[in-house]
């Protein structure tokens, strides 16, 4: 396993060989965010800009209009709160081709203490217009997505994982195809749907619920925005049960966007989302938060078997 943090750095190094569009913004944390792999390698390609993450997203508008395709390598929480008027102002109305790549994304950043989770992301960043979504599940995926992403004509989100998961997919998987949901398990009692690195501990209790006698499908969702709603909707069929679990507040998430195309449909499947409550998540290791937050394979699976 290979932590999506690594294989960010490794990839936009490679780009950069054969690719002078590819630049990388630090916001001063290069070593953490892998970014320092391009200043190694590459320093024509990398801009250490220091603390300072209003004046990075100025300045990788200003390469953008010059024809560069700029990443800014932050933690997520200071793209999404504290760099937030000018990603609105100057990324999302100009619809320039600025990546913001959310490093130490979600909930599974308590070492470094809770000021910097941020597991209202998706949220903001949903209800930008022009504003593209993406959560991998993993390395393989990570890495297709950031290939598709090198002549995407637009400004996206992505968030980047610190620690290794699980990998839901494998080497064969290099054509990342935008909003189209992909079903990672198959099963026919219950349907789960996830996205991100949420997504591997969503297949680890959809294992668990099996030696429960509970056959669960489950669905990766890589694009919260945009989302093929009705090839999401032929996924779920006639399921009368699925359930939502995210990394995230069950606010405006991935729950959110599910029930926005259920009420919108003509279905009346019964939908649960699981993720965490309204309120501030707190500082701690990774396996006692996901346990605390009921985003753990075992307390999904408890939470399925609850409530089927």
């Amino acid at each position: 396993m290979k932590a999506q943090r690594q294989v960010w750095g490794e990839t936009l190094h490679e780009l950069s060989k054969t690719d002078d569009r590819v630049v990388i913004l630090d916001g001063d944390l290069a070593t953490s965010t892998k970014a320092d792999i391009m200043a190694a390698e590459n320093p024509d390609a990398f801009v250490q800009v220091g603390i300072a993450e209003q004046n990075m997203v100025g300045m990788a508008v200003g390469m953008a209009t010059l024809g560069y395709r700029p990443w800014l390598s932050t933690f997520g929480v200071f793209l999404s709160n504290r760099a937030l008027d000018q990603i609105r102002m100057l990324v999302s109305q100009t619809k320039l081709p600025v990546r913001l790549a959310a490093a130490y994304s979600g909930l599974l950043n308590g070492a470094a203490g809770k000021t910097h989770q941020d597991i209202e992301d998706l949220a903001v960043m949903r209800a930008l217009p022009n504003m593209t979504v993406l959560a991998p599940a993993d390395e393989y995926e990570l890495e297709a997505m950031i290939r598709w992403a090198a002549d995407f004509d637009g400004p996206l989100y992505m968030r980047v994982a610190r620690d290794p998961v699980k990998p839901v997919f494998t080497e064969a998987y290099t054509e990342f195809e935008l909003g189209k949901p992909r079903v990672v398990r198959e099963g026919t009692d219950v349907t789960l749907i996830s996205t991100g690195v949420q997504t591997s501990r969503t297949v680890e209790a959809a294992e668990l619920l099996a030696e429960q006698g509970v056959s669960a499908k489950v669905i990766h969702l890589a694009s919260l925005k945009p989302v093929d709603g009705d090839a999401l909707l032929s996924l779920i069929g006639d399921a009368p049960r699925v359930f939502t679990v995210e990394e995230h507040t069950k606010i405006n998430g991935l729950g959110s966007l599910v029930a926005e195309l259920l009420i919108e449909s003509d279905k009346t499947t019964r939908l649960t989302r699981i993720g965490l409550e309204d309120g501030w998540s707190e500082s701690g290791p990774n396996d006692f938060l996901l346990d605390k937050y009921g985003i753990s394979p075992k307390r999904v699976a408890e939470q399925v078997l609850a409530a089927k």
